[in-house]
């Protein structure tokens, strides 16, 4: 499985290999093609269940694109610039991926993890809080509202999209971090159905701050995540 995600197109192709507490990650070239990345998520997803490949994050950039979720209305696409749009069979509603924004899959088996899907969204969304404050942004959630934000009042943003799928209790998909993409391109959707605020980065933010660097905080902050799971802390 790992042959196949490198040779799903030059954007799949591992730039970084490692892995952290039995969990490979991978850091994929340039832009990885969104079909491309539904076919090797599938794939190895169903390596993870047969025991035939191990759990996997999988770093990517896309090009411009929208993405679907199985809660997407028709009336949330705008798109004036035309960029395709996939089904996703995720969770939620439309999403931007594009050019500066990390991109988040990951293949974990929750069978050994708990089997407890609100358990593995709320530590997922803390361990993009935890990764973000290691960059200096403090980042929230918000009750009755996908994914996590910044800023109060008239500031306030949505910074990163979180948007999962599980099947026979191995999750796809993931979030995304918006570090530098063009924030004009999400006006083509209403994001996540969220019309009431805009949407930020870290660069919008003033956050001296790239790709490598949030990587590494992901990493960073990666075996906390892990142990949130394992513990099975109730979530509030």
């Amino acid at each position: 499985m790992q042959s196949r995600l490198r040779s799903a197109g030059a954007g799949a192709i591992s730039r970084a290999m490692d892995e952290i507490s039995g969990v490979e990650w991978q850091v994929a070239d340039g832009l990885t093609p969104y079909h491309e990345a539904l076919a090797a998520m599938e794939a190895r997803a169903a390596a993870v269940r047969a025991g035939e490949a191990p759990e996997l994050v999988w770093l990517v950039e896309h090009p411009p694109l929208f993405t679907a979720g199985t809660s997407a209305a028709a009336d949330e696409l705008i798109n004036p610039l035309q960029f395709p749009v996939f089904e996703a069979g995720r969770g939620g509603r439309y999403t931007y991926h594009g050019p500066g924004q990390r991109v988040g899959y990951l293949m974990l088996d929750l069978e050994k993890r708990g089997k407890d899907i609100r358990c593995f969204v709320h530590s997922l969304e803390g361990w993009l809080i935890a990764a973000l404050a290691g960059l200096g942004v403090e980042a929230r959630r918000e009750p009755g509202r996908i994914g996590l934000w910044v800023g109060r009042g008239g500031d306030e943003a949505k910074i990163a999209a979180i948007g999962v799928r599980v099947k026979r209790w191995v999750t796809l998909h993931g979030f995304s971090v918006n570090v530098s993409p063009d924030l004009a391109h999400f006006a083509g959707i209403i994001p996540c159905g969220i019309s009431e605020y805009g949407v930020t980065s870290l660069a919008a933010l003033g956050v001296n701050a790239g790709m490598s660097d949030l990587d590494a905080a992901l990493k960073g902050t990666f075996p906390r995540f892990l142990e949130e799971l394992r513990t099975r802390d109730k979530v509030p």
